[in-house]
């Protein structure tokens, strides 16, 4: 079975794209908008002409997140319980990517907002 594509800016075999590419930028995540994966939020907005949609609460139970090394795809639940390594392949994810949660899934503090 072959990984999902992953679009972006320069996005190399393990999801590395031109905006982050650090040997732990190998994830990717599936925006609700367009249900498509990405690198990161920066060529999401790059390669396309709407506004990202984070993945939603409701769909927590279905694959959003790839490991660009293995093509491994995770739920929102499992990435997050992963602790910054591919449950599969264990491959190094980059704890960074935590900073930018609420860009890609519906997170805590946004559902708390309401």
């Amino acid at each position: 079975m072959s990984s999902p594509s992953v679009r972006g800016v320069d996005v190399d075999d393990d999801t590395r794209c031109e905006h982050y590419h650090t040997e732990r930028d190998v994830v990717a995540f599936r925006f609700a908008c367009c249900e498509d994966y990405f690198p990161c939020f920066r060529c999401h907005e790059a390669v396309t002409d709407h506004d990202a949609v984070p993945w939603p609460r409701a769909r927590f139970d279905e694959p959003s997140v790839l490991c660009g090394v293995c093509g491994s795809e995770l739920t929102v639940p499992a990435y997050l319980e992963a602790d910054y390594r591919c449950p599969d392949c264990d491959a190094e994810f980059n704890p960074g990517c935590a900073n930018h949660a609420e860009l890609y899934f519906e997170t805590n503090s946004r559902t708390d907002e309401a």
